[in-house]
């Protein structure tokens, strides 16, 4: 069995002065880069980055060939890792992510990045669909506050929700912490 590690979204336009700063983006960021350096010290070819590229200006943010769609400085990759690059929220929606995952004979996935309400949402569910057993690092996703006519949630609820709904059924959810001392 092999695992591999999906970096979701981690894109400057999730930091501050980013055109859709999340709340905590570096620290999730910061425990996401814990996750891959211990996947480039054990298994180093099964590393893929995902980087969401709007496919419409509507969008707001993401858009291509601007500074807040590049990948976060913390999490770039190394020439021989794989970039997907996607336009829609689950990763693997008109990509080839299932392809080189399977190719790979990836059975496990390890899943980081953001935002925890949409992409990472729906890439977890997607990969329990495809039959991948999933894991999911908390801490190494991040959000932000979201409202609804005139009630506002806040971004450590909505993170919390969405984790709370995805764990068990779909993914083994569990920090970054945890994660390391297991493996």
């Amino acid at each position: 069995m092999s695992t591999a590690l999906i970096i979701v979204d981690i894109q400057n336009d999730y930091f501050p002065n980013g055109k859709m700063e999340l709340s905590n983006p570096d620290k999730a960021a910061a425990n996401a880069a814990k996750i891959l350096h211990w996947f480039r010290q054990n298994n180093k070819d099964h590393i893929f980055h995902v980087q969401h590229i709007a496919s419409s200006p509507e969008l707001g943010f993401f858009l291509p060939d601007t500074q807040g769609a590049e990948l976060h400085e913390t999490v770039l990759p190394l020439e021989h890792e794989n970039r997907i690059v996607k336009n829609f929220p689950n990763s693997f929606l008109k990509t080839d992510l299932e392809n080189k995952l399977r190719e790979n004979g990836v059975t496990k996935v390890v899943v980081v990045g953001m935002m925890t309400h949409m992409c990472i949402d729906a890439t977890v569910r997607a990969t329990v669909d495809l039959g991948f057993e999933t894991t999911l690092i908390d801490d190494a996703c991040a959000t932000r506050a979201l409202s609804y006519q005139d009630k506002v949630v806040s971004a450590e609820q909505i993170h919390y929700a969405f984790v709370g709904a995805l764990s068990g059924m779909y993914a083994n959810v569990i920090s970054t912490e945890d994660f390391l001392k297991q493996n």
